[in-house]
């Protein structure tokens, strides 16, 4: 079994200041102590899961494949960075129009990968800058551990180590 740690996106990977919804490529940029902060949770086994909630499809701010775009602007600077991502997983719903499960505080896509890449829940957490990012990881059995948007990796990386 694999520990992991699952990250939100928007506020805990990158950075969201000035922006509601990160939807073009050119506007996606690391927080401060990002690839620091993976880069020793890899060395010591972590494997990486993105869990997020991109409701601004459901709104029709954009699209499925603007996100996709996001995604693999995320993936290639982690490559360039030595950081591997195992996948991303995101809601394209919001609770104003249909109810789902994959949008957090619901668990099914951290359960969905939880199985698919054989997580060990014990060994693994979940970071989030929001209450439904530490309720998500709650309902599916991890620990949840909440910063502040934006706030640096660095800052926490020790609790988890």
């Amino acid at each position: 079994m694999q520990k992991a740690v699952f990250l939100d996106r928007d506020g805990v990977i990158n950075s969201d200041v000035g922006h509601y919804y990160i939807h073009k490529p050119e506007d996606f940029e690391f927080n401060d102590g990002v690839i620091e902060a993976l880069l020793l949770l890899q060395a010591v086994g972590y494997v990486f899961v993105v869990i997020s909630n991109q409701g601004g499809i459901a709104h029709g701010h954009f699209t499925v494949q603007d996100v996709e775009k996001v995604h693999e602007k995320l993936i290639h600077l982690m490559d360039e960075n030595g950081i591997n991502i195992k996948d991303i997983y995101f809601c394209p719903h919001h609770d104003r129009y249909e109810k789902c499960l994959c949008r957090k505080p619901d668990s099914i896509n951290i359960e969905k990968a939880i199985g698919r890449f054989n997580i060990d829940i014990d060994k693994s957490f979940m970071i989030g800058d929001s209450l439904r990012d530490i309720q998500a990881a709650e309902k599916a059995g991890l620990r949840g551990i909440k910063i502040d948007s934006n706030q640096s990796l660095m800052t926490i990386v020790d609790q988890m180590l």
